[in-house]
């Protein structure tokens, strides 16, 4: 089945007549009248089969749960003994192959405790339609007579809310009429207390497009803005579906909804007589839209998976219109519902009838809460640190899930559980042996080698004692920690590294505090070590402050895991050498700090770390960010005092957007595009220009300040910028981002 669609959702249509006429309803009013000839009531045999194909496609792809949706016409006009029989024959075909999550969609008018006490037994979530208050539902849903069904709605809803049946409610689903209140419907909605609220745009193509009483091509979008705003006062007192799935498409995240979005469709519908046809809102286009040509006697349903039409509804962005790949919201809105691109000639090969509506709505809704949705890692450099801290734990949290059954795991384990048990001293000390960089680049590999089906468990659990013996010996706690070292050593991270033995030899030792000092105890011999033993197996690790009174920057040459550069780390600093570069340091650092003051005081917070890194600078002697590893930063040590303070600069701003990457969603589909960049011969994907801009700001402003920089710098900036303010991918933080940038390039060439 490789290829093909798994269908996780089916729309059951019980019974093709109803007892409404509503005048905007797709299957009686629009395009395609197919319904006339279809049986009134789906029967037993088609409830069978269509069961069976059901749980053989389940089986066939592996399907934890599938949906199926009971429909019509009216649903309810099958009768409690039809519906009973649909909700046994799924219920007992797929039983040991998925989860059934049934749902009924109906208007509410049939509902009586009889179904609800069926639907009670098995489990039928229940949807009803209503288009508001009285005046908004009367305007379309009435009967043939013209007699209103607001007051039959009304009771239907207040039985389902009773104690008996409210956990069967599912929501309410309402058409838009501009021609209604915004704020009466929402409020008449609201009070009906409903799990969720569906507002779908009525079913319009370019053919017959919608209803639009100001002629205005927005009238849509500004009705649902002015809903939105109301639903915000309220302080969004229920979830409503079309808000929500913005809301998560601009952070980044998924489409909610079938009506917006790129994600594929996973959905088939099955008439009253078994006949196998695509989503149902096609019938608005044109007389047969949505056949296959399929049945669910003749034909599974991995053929409709297979069919043109429902392969064009899988393609993501290559799905929708060049017009649409090329504009900003297209993540957001995908183009609108498949059906409303319809158009004569060129089928479904077009924007949505509605693309002004979208294009308005999906920027009324940024422009309302892009300041409240940015995620605040962005502006506040205390956010992003502890969203790094928790991300650390959540890591190793997962790797002590992976190797807990390792005995020498769960002994190292133990021990770091003994630390935090210490109070405030133990879970402080904790705290800093986690937040030390190389504590991620640890964990990361360890993960990936579980992965793989490596045998790292030993290593893992070496390194995890090292950790929690560290935090023993810093929080000076009153607890004996066991460690293995191998070829003579262990490294304590954030303390420096011990030699126990000669190279080449294994063995354990164990480590505590004395109330002066540290102490090793090797067998029945037990000496003191640390920074005031004076003993030679005792390296210590380096610091350095970069501005008086600012805290302390470890100079690590000690970490194993320090491996995470482009460049392999120097080995071992001599006293000397470790002098030198710190001068070179400091030297770099008031550099800085004279032409690129506020570049400067930014790349100092949150660096904890600096690794001297083999061989000399590069093209412009930058520095490098690790894969892993918050808080650290490679920086050759062959560099000169002015590409020291690049390296320092342009590393700490690599640092700062990865960390931002790790934490927040700053784009989503990368690569979807590719965007023309002006320092690279090709295109290149959104995160890749991102990261160009983001660091050649920071440059510019140093060439700048030290007349060096490139005469059209800062217009390839712009330029980029200006690529970047109208990519898809972007979310609102990115789209902060961005702006963040123009203003710091605006600054640094004032």
């Amino acid at each position: 089945m490789t290829g093909l669609i798994a269908f996780r959702e089916i729309v059951l249509k019980v019974h093709s007549r109803c007892d409404l006429a509503c005048d905007h309803c797709y299957v009686y009013e629009h395009a395609d009248q197919s319904w006339r000839a279809r049986p009134k009531v789906i029967s037993p045999g088609v409830v069978s089969q269509t069961a069976s194909r059901l749980a053989e496609h389940a089986r066939d792809h592996a399907l934890p749960s599938v949906t199926v949706i009971l429909h019509g016409g009216e649903p309810l006009l099958a009768g409690p003994d039809r519906l009973r029989l649909v909700c046994e024959e799924f219920t007992r075909a797929l039983a040991g192959t998925s989860a059934l999550d049934l749902r009924i969609h109906t208007n509410g008018l049939q509902l009586s405790p009889r179904y609800l006490d069926l639907f009670a037994e098995y489990g039928v979530r229940v949807g009803i339609s209503l288009d508001g208050d009285r005046a908004a539902n009367d305007r379309h849903r009435r009967f043939a007579d013209g007699r209103t069904s607001h007051p039959l709605v009304l009771a239907a809803v207040d039985l389902l809310r009773s104690a008996p049946y409210r956990h069967l409610y599912q929501g309410l689903l309402c058409t838009v009429d501009v021609a209604n209140d915004p704020a009466a419907v929402l409020d008449a909605l609201v009070g009906l207390e409903p799990p969720r609220i569906d507002f779908l745009l009525p079913h319009a193509t370019w053919q017959t497009p919608p209803v639009r009483p100001d002629g205005a091509p927005d009238a849509y979008a500004r009705w649902l803005l002015r809903v939105f705003d109301r639903w915000d006062r309220l302080e969004r007192p229920v979830p409503v579906r079309l808000f929500d799935s913005l809301l998560s498409t601009l952070r980044g995240g998924p489409s909610l909804t079938e009506s917006l979005g790129l994600a594929p469709t996973d959905l088939v519908v099955v008439e009253t007589d078994g006949t196998l046809e695509q989503v149902d809102s096609l019938k608005s286009a044109f007389e047969g839209a949505a056949a296959t040509g399929f049945n669910v006697f003749d034909h599974p349903l991995d053929l409709v998976a297979a069919h043109p039409g429902v392969r064009a509804r899988q393609l993501g962005l290559a799905g929708v219109s060049g017009t649409c790949r090329s504009c900003p919201v297209v993540r957001s809105c995908g183009g609108g519902l498949y059906t409303h691109r319809y158009a004569e000639p060129g089928g479904f090969d077009n924007p949505s009838v509605y693309c002004s509506d979208l294009r308005e709505l999906v920027d009324g809704v940024e422009g309302r809460t892009a300041a409240r949705e940015t995620a605040p890692e962005l502006t506040d450099p205390g956010a992003l640190a502890r969203s790094q801290e928790e991300l650390t734990r959540v890591l190793l949290a997962r790797l002590h899930a992976d190797l807990a059954g390792d005995p020498e795991w769960a002994r190292s384990w133990e021990l770091v559980a003994g630390v935090e048990a210490a109070g405030r001293a133990g879970t402080d000390a904790l705290d800093a042996v986690l937040d030390h960089p190389f504590t991620r680049t640890w964990v990361l590999e360890a993960l990936e080698a579980v992965r793989e089906g490596r045998a790292d468990g030993p290593g893992a659990a070496r390194r995890l004692a090292a950790l929690a013996a560290a935090a023993v010996l810093r929080g000076g706690l009153d607890l004996l920690a066991e460690v293995a070292y191998r070829d003579g050593e262990v490294y304590l991270p954030t303390l420096g590294l011990l030699r126990l033995g000669e190279p080449g030899t294994d063995g354990r030792a164990s480590l505590h505090h004395t109330g002066e000092g540290y102490a090793v105890r090797d067998g029945r011999t037990e000496h003191r070590f640390g920074p005031e033993a004076g003993d030679a197996r005792w390296l210590p690790v380096r610091t350095w402050s970069p501005r008086p009174g600012a805290g302390p920057v470890a100079l690590e040459d000690l970490d194993p895991y320090r491996n995470c550069f482009a460049r392999p780390p120097r080995l071992r600093l001599g006293a000397g050498e470790a002098r030198e570069w710190s001068g070179r340091l400091d030297a770099a650092w008031a550099l800085l700090h004279r032409t690129v003051p506020v570049f400067a005081r930014a790349a100092a917070v949150g660096l904890s770390t600096l690794t001297p890194l083999a061989g000399g600078p590069r093209a412009g002697g930058w520095g490098e960010a690790g894969r892993h590893g918050p808080g650290a930063l490679g920086v050759p040590y062959g560099a000169g005092v002015r590409e020291t303070a690049l390296a320092l600069l342009t590393g700490r701003r690599r640092a700062r957007l990865r960390a931002l990457t790790e934490v927040a969603d700053l784009y989503a589909l990368d690569g979807a595009w590719q965007h023309p960049s002006p320092w690279r011969t090709r295109p290149v994907p959104v995160s890749r220009l991102l990261a160009d801009v983001h660091e050649r700001v920071a440059v510019e402003a140093y060439r700048r300040a030290t007349t060096t920089h490139e005469p059209d710098g800062a217009d390839r900036i712009h330029r980029a910028l200006d690529r970047l303010s109208g990519a898809a991918e972007l979310t609102v933080t990115g789209k902060r981002l961005v702006e963040e940038l123009r203003w710091e390039l605006k600054a640094a060439n004032a």
